[in-house]
């Protein structure tokens, strides 16, 4: 039996490989079963795939290369060569599964360009919606494959034994149903899936269900976690309630931010200006925000095309404006950054192995060091399809002995004298205003002390995911304060360089 946990691309591609492999599985997801980040997911997928019309110029050696200079020196090399060269693969299975990526009228798959890449070699469906896509085309076919699909199932815990002579593993899942039953399904072996922990921040473009569930189970087993201190902030999402996201697609046809004063400024803060890595560009808009007391930049793209294009080419995000009574056809648009994702997550071999025997971690949830410090645009949806169909294959023919990670850093966590329950949003709060976009040393602590003087109520299901965020907070700000430099997403403004002695992962463990 294989327990697959979590529905976005990484978990339906797990479950559908497994299943075609003959094993009895079963798909565990806490909400509807199309629901995920990955439904959410607007830019594409990044692949190279000449013969179906991308440039001639573009191969994997080229992927390689960007994906490595976006990541800041700490990607994983061989992860990243997996990614590259057996995304191809991965994505004609999409094909074969009836996801429509858009096409031109040649027949060959339309593509765009996006920050940090050096080609054209960006998969999109229904112009901005691509994650729906996918999720759909998946879902259709977990719904019609042979497994066992249970919704509404919340991961309460990993169920973990130590068996005589191999030391401790993970043997299945304990679950919670909102009607307040509760479940245990015993498994060979179980794949995380869970996707990353949007939620820890005041302004995400993560849905309500990305509340790191399964990042938190995996760290109370005594798995190791790493790069915690790397989160993403998209740079563009609405400056509205909801923060909905812009995608990066939009300035890869040309859109330019403005500051408040109408000025373009990210032409003096990098070359690449709004085409810049994510982390170069999100900062710029911190500071251009910062000069003009808080107020949001605009993202132009009235000189694209006119509302025809804008609405063929980005459907979601001209719906999303238009009911927001932006008309930006004619007017820029408020923009401000947001957490998107995180680089760090259950440490995994290029195998999707963690350092727990029996367990798998795919997708966000997972960290394989392929992102480094930085993910390159529109690698997310792809990492879920090539190490989700790895995990499965390590499954059927174990690669190897089973990893061993060293855990660099301790992470305490004992209940204080009076132990508090706090609200969600006073979490979030912290978080972002501590452990945000930039970040120093005292802020961190600050935020740090804080957290540890919570407890959530695991009785319920909202407090489960509470206790959890709460969790995963605790590895960002242990990492972030051991980090005492900047590089990639992680910026410390009383440590604004990068130093070379830091090129390494920090690898947490919980101190039992």
């Amino acid at each position: 039996m294989i327990v697959v946990v979590g529905s976005g691309i990484a978990g339906l591609t797990a479950a559908l490989s497994a299943a075609r492999r003959g094993h009895r599985v079963t798909l565990v997801t806490k909400q509807d079963l199309g629901e995920s980040n990955t439904r959410y997911a607007q830019g594409g997928v990044a692949t190279v795939l000449p013969d179906l019309g991308g440039p001639a110029e573009d191969t994997v050696a080229a992927h390689v290369a960007d994906t490595s200079a976006a990541g800041a020196g700490l990607n994983d090399a061989e992860a990243v060569r997996v990614l590259c060269a057996e995304g191809p693969e991965r994505v004609r299975e999409l094909l074969a599964y009836g996801t429509p990526f858009d096409r031109l009228a040649d027949d060959n798959l339309a593509r765009g360009l996006e920050a940090a890449h050096s080609h054209a070699r960006i998969l999109h469906a229904g112009g901005d919606a691509t994650g729906a896509a996918i999720a759909q085309a998946l879902v259709r076919a977990a719904r019609a494959a042979d497994m066992t699909i249970l919704e509404h199932a919340f991961l309460v815990d990993l169920v973990t034994d130590r068996a005589p002579g191999r030391g401790m593993r993970a043997v299945g899942v304990d679950l919670a149903f909102a009607d307040g039953t509760c479940r245990r399904i015993e498994a060979d072996a179980v794949i995380l899936a869970t996707g990353g922990a949007g939620q820890l921040y005041e302004h995400t473009t993560n849905p309500a269900v990305a509340t790191g569930d399964g990042l938190a189970a995996a760290w109370r087993a005594g798995a190791v976690i790493t790069d915690a201190e790397f989160y993403q902030f998209h740079p563009t999402s609405l400056a509205v309630p909801g923060n909905f996201l812009i995608s990066e697609a939009v300035r890869g046809e040309g859109a330019v931010l403005l500051d408040a004063s109408g000025a373009r400024f990210m032409t003096a803060v990098h070359p690449d200006a709004e085409l810049a890595p994510r982390d170069v560009v999100a900062r710029g808009i911190a500071d251009a925000m910062r000069i003009h007391e808080g107020a949001p930049v605009r993202l132009d793209a009235t000189a694209l095309g006119g509302a025809e294009f804008l609405a063929r080419r980005f459907p979601s995000i001209d719906a999303a404006c238009r009911a927001r009574g932006l008309d930006w056809s004619r007017e820029p648009i408020p923009v401000t950054p947001a957490a998107h994702y995180w680089m760090g997550g259950v440490r995994t071999d290029v195998w999707a192995r963690t350092s727990l025997p029996g367990l798998y971690a795919v997708g966000e949830v997972a960290c394989t060091g392929v992102h480094g410090a930085n993910r390159l645009a529109s690698n997310s949806l792809l990492e879920g399809l090539v190490y989700a169909d790895r995990a499965v294959r390590a499954i059927d023919a174990p690669p190897s002995d089973w990893p061993r990670f060293t855990a660099s850093l301790r992470v305490e966590d004992s209940a204080p004298p009076v132990v508090a329950p706090f609200e969600r949003a006073d979490l979030q709060r912290q978080m972002w205003d501590r452990a945000g976009l930039v970040r120093d040393r005292g802020g961190l602590q600050v935020a740090d002390k804080q957290l540890r003087s919570w407890r959530a109520d695991r009785t319920t299901i909202a407090g489960r995911e509470d206790e959890n965020l709460r969790q995963a907070g605790l590895c960002v700000l242990a990492a972030a304060q051991a980090r005492n430099e900047s590089r990639g997403a992680h910026y410390r403004s009383d440590r604004p360089a990068s130093v070379e002695r830091f090129a390494h992962h920090i690898h947490l463990e919980r101190a039992c």
